[in-house]
């Protein structure tokens, strides 16, 4: 007896690759799953109304305590429409979690004392409410490094598709 792949969409399944479809079945669930706990950590840490791209913004503005621009910061998510990202950075200035510096054309971001303070109690809730479940997995964190690993691999694969579909 054959097990049936579980998938969203059994119209796009192929004969060649229906591991793939599996794979894109787990990935919606697993990004609105990592949405939805960004989103409310953050809100627990003290701050609530961000949206996850928000949270994901304000993080990265604080990666490595280095300025970055809005090229910068596109591109480390690879977001092709900055639109989206400036808005999250105007609202994360709004709120004073990171601070803007105007140099001639270019404007940097830096993350503010409160941005660096809210993202300490991010920190400490995910210690306490994910890091100690994750535990409870056993020896999954080889296991968690080549599904990472496997993500950026097929994320250059979709990448690729897209350009290709794009000149059809």
């Amino acid at each position: 007896m054959s097990s049936r792949p579980i998938v969203s969409s059994a119209h796009l399944v192929s004969e060649d690759a229906a591991e793939l479809s599996e794979f894109e079945f787990g990935l919606n669930m697993a990004i609105n799953a990592y949405h939805r706990w960004i989103v409310r950590c953050t809100a627990a840490a003290g701050q609530d109304g961000l949206g996850a791209l928000d949270v994901l913004v304000l993080h990265l503005v604080n990666h490595r305590e280095r300025e970055k621009r809005l090229s910068d910061l596109c591109f480390l998510l690879n977001i092709e429409d900055s639109h989206v990202v400036n808005y999250s950075l105007k609202k994360l200035s709004k709120l004073d979690l990171v601070a803007t510096d105007r140099r001639g054309k270019e404007t940097f971001y830096a993350i503010s004392a409160a941005g660096e303070a809210l993202c300490g109690r991010y920190r400490e809730i995910r210690e306490s409410c994910l890091i100690s479940s994750h535990g409870a997995l056993g020896e999954g964190n080889a296991e968690i490094g080549e599904a990472a690993r496997m993500l950026r691999v097929l994320s250059g694969l979709y990448d690729q598709a897209a350009r290709a579909a794009a000149s059809l």
